[in-house]
């Protein structure tokens, strides 16, 4: 297994100068929007995203969620377009096209035979500035957007559970509520609340056009001047810090809800690339995540799933670029036969060791070996290379620590990844969820799935 990881890595490494050392091309334009290209020749076709400094850690009560519901209402026609007709144009075409909206970010992409650039370029800008919002549009999508918390949250009950366990460890950052929004909210938008946050946020000074592909920057510099060039830039006032205040104990929240399985949550406050003041702390943070949930031969698979079998699934949530303070999560389900206290006290036993043994050279080795080749494959989509690129600028990180990533990675001894589990993760400083099921009613469909939504991305 080790050979195997080895030579995994050295062929991954093969691929550097082809797609990760590509130069990356920035332009901006006169009116503040933001264009990066990176060039990838391998096949005839690109990827174009928009990225907009906006999402759910923007919003306040009351209107929480509304950056993703103006996601949805961004395809529901402009001065120039009819309803749903932006993706029949893009369809015509030949491409694909979607958008996603997370807690620090809107983002739409087309991805098209690299000819078809001006198209997309056409239809963002369009809509960048002219979409016009119907009440009977925004009634038809508020059913869908229910529809879709409904099942994703409401008959989930993990995630429901896990809502609500946000909730609670984030009180006065806007971390607490769910990138979705709380249904209340969503009930409640109007078609004033969506064109005031359109006209706030959707403005060329607060975008990011990434465009990876077969193409050439200049000529994508060219494009971008003509589409996006006369679009006038709006005053964008910086936020309110929104600092979460300083956890003094221990946090600890039940939902009781129908379901199969009971669900636990443990999770630290911790800090991210934006936030660190000692840098190397949030890549040591990086690598243990990896050392108990980084594969099948990690501690949690081989120990708590395979070994003893406490536990059904377990897994590790850590966001290091998120643009605020984040947490740390250790979340999972207890094998049959064994209790949420069981698995508890594996996961606890697990933490112990790392506080009190060093890592060996051996172990820490085989992790960043995965590290390093996991993060060198992912290279070899072009959207992901796209959206890497989008999402370190939209939450204010240089695009270049992209590159810097492995060799972060690789820098990270056993005695610094000692030093983050003994300082981070503290019994005083856990909010712990737990969900304990209710009976599930006849004909009731439920679907419980574990936690896997690092950097609170909503996909829609």
């Amino acid at each position: 297994m080790k050979l195997s990881i080895r030579l995994l890595t050295f062929f991954a490494v093969l691929t550097l100068p082809l797609i990760t050392l590509a130069k990356v091309h920035e332009f901006t334009l006169a009116n503040g929007l933001k264009l990066l290209v990176k060039e990838d020749h391998r096949a005839p076709v690109m990827v174009s995203q928009i990225w907009y400094k906006v999402g759910s850690s923007y919003e306040h009560d009351g209107i929480t969620g509304i950056s993703h519901m103006l996601e949805h209402m961004m395809f529901q026609g402009t001065k120039n377009l009819k309803p749903n007709e932006f993706s029949q144009i893009i369809s015509a075409h030949g491409g694909e096209e979607n958008a996603f909206t997370g807690r620090d970010y809107t983002a739409y992409f087309e991805q098209m035979t690299n000819d078809q650039l001006k198209v997309s370029f056409q239809l963002e800008a369009d809509r960048m500035r002219n979409l016009v919002l119907k009440t009977k549009e925004l009634d038809k999508e508020r059913q869908v957007v229910m529809e879709e918390r409904r099942m994703r949250t409401e008959d989930n009950p993990n995630a429901l559970a896990y809502e609500h366990f946000n909730a609670v460890a984030f009180l006065s950052s806007p971390y607490h509520h769910p990138t979705i929004g709380w249904m209340s909210d969503i009930k409640a938008y109007d078609v004033t609340d969506l064109e005031a946050w359109y006209q706030k946020w959707y403005a060329p000074n607060n975008a990011t056009v990434v465009v990876v592909g077969d193409v050439n920057p200049e000529e994508v510099y060219t494009l971008a001047k003509e589409y996006f060039g006369s679009l006038k830039p709006e005053t964008i006032k910086s936020l309110k810090p929104q600092e979460e205040i300083l956890q003094t104990g221990r946090r600890e929240i039940t939902v009781q809800a129908p379901a199969k399985l009971p669900y636990l949550l443990l999770g630290w406050k911790v800090p991210v690339v934006k936030t660190a003041t000692t840098d190397w702390k949030v890549y040591a943070l990086e690598v243990l995540a990896g050392i108990l949930d980084g594969g099948s031969s990690a501690r949690f698979s081989k120990e708590l799933i395979r070994g003893n079998q406490v536990a059904a699934h377990v897994d590790v949530n850590y966001d290091l670029y998120a643009r605020i303070k984040d947490q740390f999560i250790i979340a999972g389900t207890p094998m049959q036969g064994h209790t949420i206290a069981d698995l508890e006290q594996a996961i606890w036993g697990q933490i112990k060791r790392l506080q009190q043994e060093p890592v060996s050279q051996e172990e820490l080795e085989r992790i960043k070996n995965q590290v390093v080749a996991s993060k060198i494959f992912e290279q070899d989509s072009m959207f992901f290379q796209a959206m890497q690129l989008g999402l370190l600028t939209t939450v204010g990180l240089d695009w270049q620590l992209a590159d810097s990533y492995v060799d972060r990675v690789q820098a990270v001894t056993p005695e610094q990844i000692q030093a983050v589990a003994k300082e981070f993760l503290l019994e005083s400083q856990l909010t712990r969820g737990e969900l304990v099921p209710l009976p599930i009613k006849p004909g009731e469909e439920l679907h419980q799935t574990p936690l896997r939504n690092k950097g609170g991305r909503h996909v829609s």
